[in-house]
């Protein structure tokens, strides 16, 4: 079995409750302002700009110009590689698992 490392900084992104729903907002509406995604949330603008941010620093979120707004973009494949990451450990899991139940039937 392949090992990868954990993806560590898309999980520690992921932990806060609000950028949580961004990402949620951004899945389920598409690319979205900053002021449309500051509405989605219970946070002000600027704290909305931080957490936009922060999720561009690991990657699960992108950003361009449109006029004078930044609209941000979700990017689907770190959220895939942590799906593929959860699997691995689950496989992992099952197979503990397995070991465990045939050693106590013995």
């Amino acid at each position: 079995m392949t090992t990868t490392l954990a993806p560590a900084p898309l999980f520690d992104a992921l932990g806060d409750p609000n950028r949580l729903r961004i990402v949620v907002r951004l899945c389920d509406g598409g690319p979205s302002s900053t002021s449309q995604v500051s509405q989605a949330v219970p946070v002000t603008r600027q704290a909305a700009t931080k957490h936009l941010e922060l999720l561009q620093a690991a990657g699960l979120v992108s950003s361009s110009r449109r006029g004078r707004e930044r609209i941000w973009t979700l990017q689907t494949r770190p959220l895939a590689q942590a799906s593929d990451y959860l699997n691995q450990l689950s496989r992992r899991w099952d197979a503990a698992v397995d070991r465990l139940r045939a050693y106590v039937e013995e």
